[in-house]
């Protein structure tokens, strides 16, 4: 068993402040496993999860030595490397969601043939959605080939098919478009193309003048434009799924169609605005959308191996249009503080995809 992991920390109130450094590990107790993480997605959701770290507890999910330090989560793929839990074994392979680290120790409950949830004692008040684990050997659409796309996008994609679900449940309440902002975002591409197939409302990508190509060669978007030509959009009845977290770009599509926006919610901070929603915009109020709120629903409306079902028959059919739009970049702990540095500083280009290891 290694003596120490290596960890990624930010300092909480200071994110462009970094460290990478070790810590002892613990020894394991009865029922805990070691898992060595062998790779992770790094995104501009990780960034989100940083910026809400003490909004949204993203922080307390696995907690840093350094109290004014962070651990920010990532979602990736580990292999567990000791175990003292009767049901899982020495070289098993997990996808889940996982500090952004070396190693990590988890305490498996509820464990079947296809996950088990982590019942560390100081994730049981936390969204249990993050503490659902995959043993890959039984998951029906893993392959090795795939795990990068895997974990870069499947926790994306799983958010933009439940924001897709609500709005087609909710009619789209009405709207002639759903707009996106952060169009080139890679939960926003995969939002477009689960409504895109749906081929009963018009989809329109907002996007900034250097990603406009990138957006319209994706298919998925009927329209693209940028941020500064909002006022070109047909006034008609309209949704608006914000991505980007701009006050300032929320404020514009709400003054353009006042009280032709019928719906508005608002998903990440792509462009790091610390402003809520807000009052006192026209038309309708926005409103956050949280995933695994929805998820807990139609996990209890289908049924676990129902929402299961549906979601990777999603996957399965966005899966090739992934491989088409991203390039994948692997990186080693060499790399991790310029990637983390780009993806703060919003440099990474659209089509642009990284996934890295702690380890060199």
């Amino acid at each position: 068993m290694p003596v120490t992991a290596t960890e990624f920390t930010v300092d909480k109130s200071d994110l462009r402040k970094t460290r990478i450094g070790e810590r002892p590990l613990p020894d394991l107790a009865p029922g805990e496993i070691l898992l060595a993480i062998d790779r992770f997605a790094f995104t501009a959701n990780n960034i989100t999860y940083a910026e809400l770290g003490e909004r949204m507890a993203y922080w307390q999910f696995f907690p840093a030595a350094d109290g004014g330090q962070g651990i920010i989560p990532v979602w990736g793929f580990a292999d567990v490397r000791e175990s003292r839990h009767d049901a899982i074994g020495r070289g098993e392979r997990i996808y889940g969601y996982f500090p952004m680290a070396s190693h990590a120790v988890l305490r498996p409950e509820r464990v079947s043939d296809g996950s088990f949830v982590d019942a560390s004692p100081h994730r049981q008040k936390l969204p249990p959605a993050y503490n659902l684990y995959t043993r890959c050997a039984k998951d029906p659409i893993w392959r090795p080939g795939d795990e990068a796309l895997y974990a870069l996008l499947r926790p994306l994609f799983v958010t933009s098919f439940l924001i897709d679900d609500f709005l087609a449940e909710e009619n789209f309440f009405g709207a002639a478009s759903i707009i996106l902002s952060s169009a080139s975002s890679k939960t926003g591409f995969s939002l477009a193309q689960c409504i895109h197939n749906r081929k009963v409302v018009e989809v329109v990508g907002l996007t900034s003048g250097g990603n406009r190509a990138f957006v319209s060669g994706l298919g998925c978007y009927d329209r693209v434009i940028g941020y500064d030509d909002i006022h070109e959009l047909p006034k008609l009845p309209a949704v608006f799924v914000d991505f980007a977290g701009s006050s300032s770009v929320r404020s514009a599509v709400h003054e353009h169609f006042r009280e032709d926006m019928k719906y508005s919610c608002a998903v990440g901070m792509s462009h790091r605005d610390r402003d809520p929603p807000g009052k006192g915009l026209p038309g309708a109020r926005p409103v956050f959308f949280f995933a695994p709120d929805r998820l807990r629903k139609r996990a209890e409306d289908w049924g676990r191996d129902g929402l299961a079902s549906r979601l990777d028959e999603a996957w399965e059919s966005f899966l090739p249009h992934a491989r088409r739009w991203l390039t994948v970049h692997h990186g080693r702990r060499s790399d991790a503080e310029a990637v983390y540095r780009a993806t703060l500083e919003g440099r990474v280009p659209a089509q642009d995809a990284h996934v890295l290891t702690l380890t060199d």
